[in-house]
């Protein structure tokens, strides 16, 4: 639920200062390129499907430069669709009130409250206590930590709370250590906590935003709805796996971590965790809520059954949930939430949702998902498992160097067009593509989480992209042939 890779843009801008200068030029070869489609559509005789592509292209290149805000972008469809007849004004603006982004809303609300009353640093620092106190299992603590907050709560807020517990792990190292065991303890450290956050959020469809895109989509285009359990059944494997290959490759190739003695780390545990002292009223009060809320979620087909509840949804159990953190008091003078703790939602993620819907209406309408997917089902014949490894490859590569939200956007709906023309479910190879998108582990602009650890100075751009390049290949076949597994079954 967290902004995953939203600013990226931005941040590339800065990480690339030669990018700069091409700013004006981004700004109007998107405009241009949907003009020519305009002329080809007109002069062609071609139709909207041309037009259709015309606009992806344009919301593809600034939500790839990000000349102008990403919510900006995400708000051309309500312009363009009705001057083009792509589609009417009110059809096209429902999307941005789709319940899918209501779902997210909820899910934003609740990690906030657990931000603001710190359960997120209690739950983390318990982890890594019990974890154990040796380098590989401080390193997996505070991996596991980071990943089952990542469910829950923005993979930004996670990183920005473990690099602090991560860097003062790091100061306790014995000075018996060699400067490069030091080097390779941190590195380790640091490495898993970004990817960590990174992988968590693959579990839950509140974990990231590429989950709920596809679930909006899903249900928009192909009438599935992907339930929170059925998501969690598929996925919570899937990210254990990850988790211990990453653990593993970072803590025993990269960096060997043998002879490392550690000092003092019981007594940092415990220092912190006396600083939070015993949870308060507000705190246990969010418990209660969070634990409501997962419950609901993962028994909601078991509350159907019940009179009255039939229609109860998760984008219901959400709104409810939020609902609850503003009424409930937090045992001093207010309220578990108030409205200004909100105004730190990312609204722009919001309207990123919306555009992305819209895009995905739009090429539906227009034909264009049915024209690709005959054409993939005319000129290639891959086989299923090399489909899905191709998809994967691109959805993982092309996310080094773009927003994750937008990459989906534009890639579900054409996914589905392809796996229509192949004669497979519309599902197929969409959440390969959803999938790989959460798992950008290269370069510090392709995550927010890279590029928190990124800006500690303790990790060096070689170290970044030798240790992602590698995590990257094992990603792509690990989720290929994970689903391609489930898929068979």
């Amino acid at each position: 639920m967290r902004n995953k890779g939203n600013n990226r843009g931005a941040v590339y801008l800065n990480w690339v200062p030669n990018m700069k200068g091409f700013r004006t030029g981004f700004l109007f070869i998107g405009p241009m390129a949907f003009v020519l489609s305009i002329g080809l559509s007109i002069g062609a005789g071609l139709g909207k499907e041309v037009i259709m592509l015309g606009l992806l292209c344009w919301m593809l290149i600034w939500w790839s430069s990000q000349v102008v805000p990403i919510a900006v972008t995400s708000l051309l469809p309500i312009l363009i669709f009705p001057l083009t007849g792509i589609g009417d004004l009110k059809t096209t603006v429902s999307n941005y009130s789709n319940p899918v982004i209501f779902l997210f809303f909820g899910g934003f609300v609740l990690g906030i409250a657990i931000e603001k009353w710190q359960l997120h640093r209690r739950i983390a620092l318990n982890i890594i206590r019990i974890s154990g106190l040796t380098p590989r299992r401080i390193i997996l603590g505070a991996m596991i930590s980071t990943a089952f907050l990542s469910m829950w709560i923005s993979n930004t807020a996670t990183t920005l709370m473990m690099l602090p517990i991560g860097l003062s792990i790091i100061s306790l190292i014995s000075i018996e250590s060699s400067d490069q065991k030091r080097i390779y303890f941190q590195t380790a450290l640091l490495l898993g906590i970004a990817y960590s956050a990174n992988i968590g959020g693959m579990a839950t469809l509140i974990g990231t935003p590429p989950n709920l895109v596809l679930a909006g989509m899903a249900a928009d285009t192909l009438g599935k709805e992907i339930g929170f359990l059925e998501w969690i059944y598929f996925a919570f494997p899937l990210v254990g796996i990850l988790l211990v290959l990453v653990f593993i490759l970072n803590a025993w190739f990269l960096f060997p971590l043998k002879g490392i003695k550690l000092t003092g780390l019981a007594e940092l545990l415990k220092k912190e965790l006396s600083m939070l002292g015993s949870p308060g009223t507000g705190e246990r009060r969010v418990i209660a809520v969070f634990a409501l809320t997962a419950i609901a979620w993962i028994l909601r087909p078991q509350i159907n059954r019940l009179a009255g509840l039939e229609n109860l949804s998760d984008h219901m159990i959400a709104i409810g949930s939020s609902i609850l953190l503003f009424i409930i008091p937090d045992g001093r003078s207010q309220t578990l939430m108030r409205w200004r703790d909100a105004q730190r939602i990312p609204w722009e993620i919001l309207l990123l949702f919306g555009g992305g819907l819209a895009v995905a209406q739009g090429m539906s309408k227009t034909g264009v998902m049915d024209n690709i997917g005959d054409f993939i089902g005319s000129n290639f014949g891959i086989g299923l498992l090399g489909m899905i490894i191709l998809v994967t490859t691109i959805s993982v590569f092309m996310t080094e160097i773009m927003s994750n939200v937008a990459l989906v956007s534009v890639f579900i709906p054409i996914a589905f067009g392809i796996a229509i023309g192949l004669n497979m479910e519309g599902l197929t190879l969409a959440i390969p593509i959803t999938l790989g998108a959460s798992c950008a582990f290269m370069f510090p602009i392709s995550t927010p989480p890279n590029a928190i650890v990124f800006s500690s100075r303790r990790i060096s751009m070689i170290q970044m992209a030798r240790a992602g390049l590698i995590l990257n290949v094992i990603t792509i076949l690990t989720i290929s042939l994970y689903y391609w597994i489930i898929y068979q079954d």
